[in-house]
């Protein structure tokens, strides 16, 4: 990923820690230090095993739970969307909740928009959140144009008027796709088009 040429961030939304070890999270941390570029991670069940959310995670990304950053006139939100190590339809946190209800309405309604979660958002999807709906209903007045989620590990868009909701099969050494495939591989997006997103999908080659 960091060979990517022209990257300007890393978006990290599947489990880093197959058992939430702290020295997994640690090496992660450590990793994408290296990438020469940001790395935007999100808290996901695997990554809890061990500890909750605000321990071992937030260790090795304290300011990586909650949170939105901007990147050439696009506006990025990150959202926690586990409920401890629950993996199957989780209920979101009242504190991610209260923290949309709280940062959306002063965000730039006009700005196009991405949302990145671990659990997919959409009743289509398995394991979706139980209040998924709930969640985008708060994006009503600004201008999703994508929700990119982790945890199902396949290929998948969906789409909610102008938005799409995007899973990925990911680079899981250890765990097979979910949707019967066998490649592995990321997204590489392309927002430089206004209010416009391309997607790339980059198979992965290493061990």
């Amino acid at each position: 990923m960091a060979a990517t040429e022209g990257a300007d961030f890393c978006f990290g939304l599947g489990d880093f820690a197959n058992s939430g070890k702290r020295s997994s999270l640690a090496t992660i941390a450590r990793l994408s230090g290296s990438i020469g570029m940001p790395f935007y991670p999100t808290p996901r069940n695997h990554d809890l095993d061990e500890s909750p959310v605000t321990g071992y995670y937030a260790e090795a990304f304290s300011d990586r739970i909650n949170y939105t950053f901007r990147q050439k006139g696009w506006q990025f939100v990150v959202i926690d969307t586990t409920d401890g190590v629950v993996w199957e339809h989780p209920m979101i946190g009242k504190c991610t909740l209260a923290w949309l209800d709280r940062v959306l309405p002063i965000l730039d309604v006009q700005a196009p928009t991405v949302l990145a979660t671990h659990f997919p958002l959409g009743a289509e999807f398995e394991w979706c959140p139980r209040h998924a709906d709930e969640v985008l209903a708060r994006f009503a007045g600004l201008n999703l144009r994508a929700v990119f989620s982790g945890h199902f590990h396949g290929q998948t868009v969906l789409r909610r008027g102008d938005c799409e909701l995007i899973t990925c099969a990911g680079v899981a050494r250890g765990r097979a796709n979910h949707d019967g495939t066998a490649g592995k591989g990321y997204w590489v997006c392309d927002g430089s088009a206004t209010g416009k997103l391309t997607r790339t999908f980059v198979p992965f080659t290493g061990g």
